[in-house]
C-alpha cells in the first residue's frame, strides 16, 4: 500500500487520470442521466471553452507565472468579434481572426509588462483584469451584442462525427501544447525558467522571451475561447469570460502542475478540468441549486492547492 502511494504521488499524471476515472465511474452511477449522448455532448462542449483557457494557464503555471486577466481577455476578444461582425460589418471569419489575434496582443502586453517592470504577474494581471473588464463594458455598456451571423455559430454549436467542434478544438490545441512542452527545446526551456530562474539565465536561455512567448500563447487562447463562446451562443455577451478565473487554475493544480512552478503538463490540467466539470455537471442533474457552484468550485480550489502543498512536502521528506 504504501509502495502504490508512493508511485501514485510521483506520477500525477497518473493519479489525477485514476481520479477522473473515479468520478466517471461514480457520476455513472449516481445519475442514470450522466451517461446520455446528450449529456455527454453538453459535457464535452462546456469543457472546451474553460480548457483552452487553462491550456494556457497551465503552460504559464509551469513557467512560474500566473494571469489572472485570461478570463477577461476571453470576454473582450469576444466583444471585439462581435462588434467586428456586427457593428462594422467584417467577414465573419476575419473579425473572429482579429479578436483572436488581439487576445495574442493582450498577452504580449502582460507579458511586456511582467517582463519589464519585473513584477509579479500574479499582482500585474490582477490590474490588468480590471483594465480588460473596464474596457469590456465600455465597449458594451453592459448589453449584449446580438445578430451574430448563422455561419459562423457552427464553430461553437456544430458537431463533427457526433463530437463538438469546440472540443475538437481543445484537443488540437492540447496535443500542440503538450507536443511543445514535453518533445522540444522550447519546452525544457520553460521546465527549466519553472524551476530555477536565475539558473536558466546562466545556462543561456533568454527567459524574458520565453516568458513573453508564453503570455502571448495563453492570451491567443483565452481570445480563441471567447470567440468560440460567441460562435456558440448566438450573442456577444460581456460576461462571457466570468467564470474562466478560478476554474483554470484550480484544473491546473488538481492535474499535478506545481504553483510554484517547474512541475506538470496540460494533458494533466486538461485531466483536472474534466474532474471539475463533471463535478458541476453531477450538481446540476441532481438539481442542486446554481449558488452552491460557487461553493463548490471554491472549496476544490482549496482542496487542490491543499493537496498540492502536501505532496510537495511529502515528495521532499522521501527525496531527504
Amino acid at each position: 500500500m504504501q509502495s502504490s502511494l508512493s508511485v501514485l504521488l510521483r506520477n500525477p499524471l497518473a493519479g489525477v487520470f485514476l481520479v477522473l476515472v473515479i468520478i466517471f465511474v461514480l457520476s455513472s452511477l449516481m445519475s442514470p442521466y450522466f451517461l446520455t449522448p446528450y449529456n455527454m455532448t453538453v459535457l464535452a462542449r462546456g469543457l472546451a471553452f474553460v480548457g483552452l483557457v487553462t491550456i494556457g494557464q497551465s503552460m504559464l503555471m509551469v513557467l512560474g507565472e500566473l494571469d489572472l486577466s485570461l478570463g477577461v481577455i476571453g470576454g473582450l476578444c469576444g466583444v471585439i468579434a462581435g462588434i467586428l461582425m456586427v457593428k462594422l460589418g467584417l467577414d465573419p471569419a476575419l473579425s473572429m481572426l482579429l479578436a483572436v489575434a488581439f487576445g495574442a496582443g493582450l498577452g504580449l502586453l502582460n507579458g511586456l509588462l511582467v517582463t519589464a517592470l519585473r513584477l509579479h504577474s500574479l499582482v500585474l494581471t490582477i490590474g490588468t483584469a480590471g483594465i480588460f473588464g473596464g474596457a469590456n463594458l465600455v465597449l458594451t455598456r453592459g448589453v449584449a451584442i446580438t445578430g451574430i451571423p448563422a455561419n459562423v455559430q457552427f464553430l461553437g454549436r456544430g458537431d463533427f462525427l457526433g463530437v463538438p467542434v469546440p472540443f475538437l478544438i481543445m484537443l488540437v490545441a492540447l496535443a500542440v501544447a503538450a507536443f511543445i512542452m514535453l518533445k522540444t527545446p522550447f519546452g525544457r526551456y520553460i521546465y527549466a525558467i519553472g524551476n530555477n530562474p536565475s539558473a536558466a539565465r546562466m545556462l543561456g536561455i533568454k527567459v524574458d522571451r520565453v516568458r513573453l512567448i508564453i503570455f502571448v500563447v495563453a492570451g491567443t487562447l483565452a481570445g480563441l475561447a471567447g470567440v468560440l463562446m460567441v460562435a456558440r451562443l448566438g450573442t456577444a455577451q460581456p460576461s462571457i469570460g466570468d467564470t474562466w478565473v478560478l476554474a483554470p487554475i484550480a484544473a491546473s493544480v488538481i492535474g499535478g502542475v506545481a504553483t510554484t512552478g517547474g512541475i506538470g503538463s496540460p494533458i494533466g490540467a486538461i485531466f483536472g478540468a474534466g474532474i471539475i466539470a463533471m463535478i458541476e455537471n453531477i450538481i446540476v442533474l441532481f438539481g442542486v441549486s446554481p449558488y452552491w457552484q460557487g461553493i463548490v468550485s471554491g472549496a476544490i480550489v482549496v482542496l487542490a492547492i491543499s493537496f498540492d502543498a502536501i505532496s510537495r512536502r511529502y515528495l521532499r521528506r522521501d527525496v531527504a
